[in-house]
């Protein structure tokens, strides 16, 4: 009983953290709409974390079960490819090679950073 309170705890405080989080990233959208009110969400989440005002402990299960299944949300992105076909048809190499390019350049970049910054937190 006492690890189900637990558990419940944990997912509630997940859900009052990530959900206040994008409500202050909708605020700041509105008052400065430089961004989109997710991108906020994101760099307050990430603040919020870095400066532990939110238990990154009591958030980690319910973060990894996100990840675990956010190819669900991907399904749309899916969609909206059918339905441009014929501009993937024309500039489909472009795209890949867009996509890869980039990808590999944000990774490298964040890989560099990890190693960098890894070695200072242990």
């Amino acid at each position: 009983m006492i690890a189900f309170k637990k558990k419940t705890f944990k997912v509630l405080y997940s859900i009052f953290a990530l959900f206040s989080c994008v409500a202050l990233g909708k605020l700041c959208s509105y008052f400065v709409p430089v961004l989109p009110s997710s991108l906020y969400g994101l760099i307050i989440f990430t603040l919020t974390l870095h400066f532990r005002l939110f238990n990154a402990d009591h958030i980690k299960s319910t973060v990894v079960w996100c990840l675990k299944h956010m190819g669900v949300c991907f399904v749309p992105a899916g969609v909206g490819i059918i339905n441009h076909f014929e501009l993937i048809k024309q500039f489909g190499l472009t795209i890949i090679a867009i996509t890869f390019a980039t990808t590999f350049i944000l990774l490298t970049i964040v890989g560099l950073h990890y190693q960098r910054y890894a070695v200072d937190e242990e």
